[in-house]
């Protein structure tokens, strides 16, 4: 398997049983269920009888590792009553695809199958993830019928939209692996930081000279979306201001847009008050052409010269008005004598902790999924990480801001 620090196994150890029903989504089940394994987790899978007119329980076996489950008196389990058996073995139990048949047979109290038995058995948290066409969804007797699993306490991870199988647009297209992983993830999480109010700043800024060049850097925001994720997943009333990345953050990650480091500055600004951690993993510019030009600067000279104007160092102004109480972490990415420019930044801008990477080390830059660390707080504690995927890094990350809250109030 290689080694551990290159592998992010977020789901390790957790046993999650996949009930799969009826419909063409079946094959993204298949899919799921290994990516599922790679994540760390045991995986057992439920097929109802229609599912396996799409998909056969040999294909969930040899994926999961496990024997597949599919009849009321299985023969591979060893007490004859699997859906007890299964129940008490799961730490959380999904359907995903979820069709309409099974979405109302489970709303309706229905007993009469494998899966349908054990979501009633079943104690722990429900995920239910429906997939079909749009105008099955959104049918009055489907929303009903969600409304019902609601009040019993199962989460509804609605589909997306987009274009289904059967040719239709609309509401109806099961999510992404990312967002089931994450609903996964969140349900079995501590939520150490619920209620919490987090600022999260993330991605480049774009600095324009004329209508079509601008100045920036090459921040791919990874880190900040990676810290967004796990600032949900702890329970945090999240808010992400996001400059402008290749990629879009996960579709259940919530965030503001901006452009420019002015433009961040004043989101920033407006909302720092009344959050209790600010964390500032975006690479704003430091510098901003004095004068936007209006029509396109003309190839005509040999040598150009484009005067640059500071712009407002936003760390710094927050730790100048920083709040009791209030957690503010920055991130210092150099190329030279790293350590001794962390700790001058974290005393400059009054942090409680700064994120220093070098730049130059492979792995450690931009636009990679990966990073190597040290967490620098106020006790001139210094923790070195090894090179880690950037989601592992955002784990540790927060850790030691719990750690710091921790000690704040004892």
């Amino acid at each position: 398997m290689g080694s551990r620090s290159h592998i992010y196994m977020p789901l390790f150890g957790k046993k999650i049983l996949f009930g799969v029903s009826g419909g063409i989504a079946a094959f993204k089940a298949a899919e799921f269920v290994r990516e599922l394994k790679k994540s760390g987790a045991e995986v057992k899978v439920i097929l109802t009888e229609n599912a396996q007119k799409f998909i056969s329980p040999l294909t969930f076996s040899a994926l999961s590792g496990n024997n597949c489950f599919s009849s009321l008196f299985d023969q591979y389990s060893s007490t004859l009553i699997p859906h007890i058996e299964l129940s008490d073995w799961a730490d959380v139990l999904l359907c995903l695809p979820a069709t309409a048949n099974i979405i109302s047979r489970l709303a309706n109290g229905m007993a009469d199958d494998l899966l349908t038995t054990t979501f009633l058995s079943f104690k722990g948290p429900k995920l239910i993830f429906p997939s079909m066409n749009p105008n099955m969804f959104e049918s009055h007797a489907t929303q009903e019928n969600i409304a019902k699993l609601k009040s019993y306490g199962y989460e509804i991870i609605e589909p997306t939209y987009g274009r289904v199988v059967c040719g239709h647009k609309g509401k109806g297209k099961l999510v992404n692996f990312d967002t089931v992983r994450f609903y996964i993830q969140n349900v079995l999480w501590p939520k150490k930081l619920k209620g919490k109010k987090v600022l999260i700043t993330t991605g480049p800024t774009r600095e324009p000279i004329d209508p079509i060049r601008f100045i920036s850097n090459r921040s791919s925001g990874k880190m900040g979306f990676c810290l967004a994720e796990s600032a949900l997943l702890r329970g945090a009333q999240l808010t992400l201001i996001c400059g402008p990345t290749k990629k879009e953050p996960k579709e259940f990650i919530p965030h503001l847009q901006v452009e420019t480091a002015s433009e961040m500055a004043s989101q920033v600004f407006n909302l720092s008050d009344n959050m209790e951690i600010i964390i500032m993993a975006a690479a704003i510019s430091d510098y901003a052409p004095s004068t936007f030009l209006q029509n396109k600067l003309k190839k005509s000279q040999e040598t150009l010269k484009i005067e640059l104007k500071k712009t407002t160092d936003i760390l710094k102004e927050l730790g100048k008005k920083k709040q009791p109480n209030q957690i503010l972490v920055g991130f210092c990415a150099e190329t030279e004598n790293l350590i001794e420019n962390a700790f001058k930044k974290l005393q400059e801008k009054r942090l409680d902790l700064i994120v220093a990477n070098n730049v130059m080390e492979k792995g450690a830059g931009f636009d990679t999924d990966t990073n190597k660390v040290y967490l620098i707080d106020t006790e001139e504690n210094i923790e070195e990480l090894p090179l880690l995927p950037k989601e592992e890094v955002a784990e540790r990350i927060f850790d030691k801001i719990e750690k710091i809250i921790e000690k704040a109030f004892n």
